[in-house]
């Protein structure tokens, strides 16, 4: 099986496009979605136009649960950002997506398989940077999963790993948010790839013997960036033209 990995698209609707249009040329069987569809200042709209017209199997992110499970009034940013250029029929979409599904060899979750909101593969540091978990951590989020092959998002980084019993674990990176900044915490988490670029992940076999590629496609930021300054989003002018936001 030859698929296609895409997460934490986050409204950018022209690195999707980008990120489409490299994937149909790569003779993929299978595109899985890992979810955080549309939250953020940019294109939630054109967004869901896009992954309508392709309907690619789809697991909850925790951006897409923040759309409907608040009163609007209590939402953060990147959903009120995004909530009045979403449709009845988009945020009912939003509300059907499961939490994990499994395909063939192959799980889907968003952050882990029991949590649409928790990082796997990395965690927060004293630098309030992300940094690589230790094997014990990772382990302790995998337990109970058997599939030999896990595609997960959350964190925007992407990532590969083999655990010692040849489970694979891979974090595709994230389509449309290359860098971020959490406010909630002091001093305040700054998440930034060095890169803006789109990104995604092509994973090639079956069973415990995969090819994976983590690719990084060039595009063009420029009207998403028009977007976001109207918005008053200046972080992320920054994060869509460099991939850095400190």
């Amino acid at each position: 099986m030859r698929l296609a990995a895409i997460s934490d698209i986050h409204g950018n609707s022209a690195a999707l496009a980008a990120v489409l249009d490299n994937i149909d040329r790569q003779e993929v069987d299978l595109t899985v979605n890992l979810g955080d569809c549309f939250s953020g200042p940019l294109d939630a709209a054109g967004t869901a136009e896009l992954l309508a017209a392709r309907d690619f199997p789809t697991v909850r992110g925790n951006h897409d649960r923040l759309l409907y499970d608040r009163p609007v009034e209590e939402m953060g940013n990147w959903e009120a950002w995004a909530i009045d250029a979403l449709s009845k029929t988009t945020l009912d979409w939003c509300r059907s997506l499961p939490l994990t599904l499994e395909i063939g060899d192959v799980l889907l979750c968003h952050a882990t398989p029991k949590a649409d909101d928790q990082n796997w593969l990395d965690r927060r540091g004293k630098t309030h940077r992300l940094v690589a978990r230790d094997l014990p951590d990772v382990l302790e989020r995998a337990e109970g999963v058997t599939a030999p092959m896990t595609l997960c998002g959350h964190t925007h980084t992407p990532r590969s790993l083999r655990l010692p019993d040849g489970r694979r674990i891979v974090n595709p990176g994230s389509v449309g948010c290359p860098a971020y900044l959490d406010t909630r915490m002091e001093p305040n988490f700054v998440h930034q790839t060095g890169a803006a670029d789109a990104r995604y992940a092509i994973l090639d076999g079956q069973g415990a013997d995969w090819t994976v590629a983590l690719i990084s496609v060039p595009y063009d930021p420029a009207e998403m960036v028009k977007l976001a300054e109207a918005r008053g989003a200046a972080g992320w002018v920054r994060a869509l033209e460099t991939g850095w936001w400190a």
